[in-house]
């Protein structure tokens, strides 16, 4: 096995790359270790594709060492390869995939990653795109514009980044209009929303336990819809939806629609965006269904 880490050097505080090199040069398994260092957004996709391409055959485990929009970029051309798998050295400002698995501190010691024993999860395809986490929309994707907006031009996210962005969207996002299908069923005939999460993991925008039922492994995709409602409910219910609550609270019926489903549609005037794993895009009508068991991913040993 060869062990490939992908490094988003602009992730978190920086400084991953010296961290990462430490960790390595103290493994027995050193010498089948190798660090790449991205050069900009997208590089890290082309590069998993190029290694792929080129080394087929072989057996390759690639670490993405970023956040969750650098396991996206690293995981995606993995779909589907069956002598690839991937694992993930966290460092971004919400690391919100691996709280799947008990959060970024279990990834921390690169001897675990590298022993971690692969096992099959779900990831869902979004038009010819995947999304190994969340895609989401509405109130969150003013959030997700936000962060992207303060990691432009401070290179990095942060958690105070997401706080501006719930202010930001508690101005101008508490009714968005779209029309979401879950397996084809309407599930806001009204035909707005204040949120939609659409999910494979549990976590999104930094703490929010979005989809506290959520399986990697379950071919289902977790769909929690929030209906517009007024700001002084919002900031009621904000902390049971932090905490994963909102599925189970009786006084949340009337805002909160929820689905399992495999195939979700959603159409929305032009202009409209969504957020893929924090990555903002800009479509009106996209499909979103689970492909079972599609990646290889590979968790650190206990």
């Amino acid at each position: 096995m060869k062990y490939i880490f992908v490094v988003n050097p602009l992730a978190g505080e920086g400084g991953t790359e010296e961290k990462l090199r430490a960790q390595i040069e103290q493994l027995p398994e050193k010498d089948d270790c190798e660090i790449y260092v991205t050069k900009a957004v997208g590089d890290a996709t082309e590069f998993v594709k190029a290694t792929i391409a080129g080394r087929q055959g072989e057996e390759l485990r690639f670490i993405a060492c970023g956040g969750d929009g650098t396991i996206n970029e690293v995981f995606s051309p993995a779909v589907g390869v069956e002598n690839v798998s991937v694992s993930c050295y966290p460092c971004g400002s919400g690391n919100d995939f691996v709280k799947c698995y008990g959060g970024k501190e279990a990834f921390a010691d690169v001897s675990k990653l590298i022993r971690g024993k692969a096992e099959k999860i779900d990831v869902l395809k979004v038009g010819e795109r995947y999304s190994i986490n969340v895609t989401n929309f509405g109130f969150d994707t003013t959030v997700a514009i936000t962060v992207n907006e303060d990691r432009a031009k401070t290179g990095h996210g942060s958690k105070n980044s997401y706080t501006k962005g719930i202010v930001k969207a508690l101005v101008k996002s508490m009714k968005n209009r779209c029309t979401v299908k879950a397996d084809g069923e309407v599930i806001n005939p009204e035909g707005t929303i204040l949120l939609c999460t659409v999910a494979n993991g549990q976590y999104v925008g930094g703490s929010f336990k979005c989809a506290p039922r959520a399986k990697l492994d379950d071919g289902l995709i977790e769909v929690c819809l929030a209906k517009p409602i007024s700001r002084l409910r919002f900031l009621q219910i904000l902390t049971p939806y932090t905490n994963g609550e909102h599925l189970d609270r009786e006084d949340f019926k009337d805002v909160i629609v929820y689905r399992q489903a495999k195939l979700v549609e959603v159409e929305a005037p032009e202009g409209f965006a969504y957020s893929l794993d924090g990555e903002i895009i800009y479509e009106n009508k996209f499909t979103i269904e689970i492909v079972p068991r599609a990646l290889n991913f590979a968790p650190p040993v206990q």
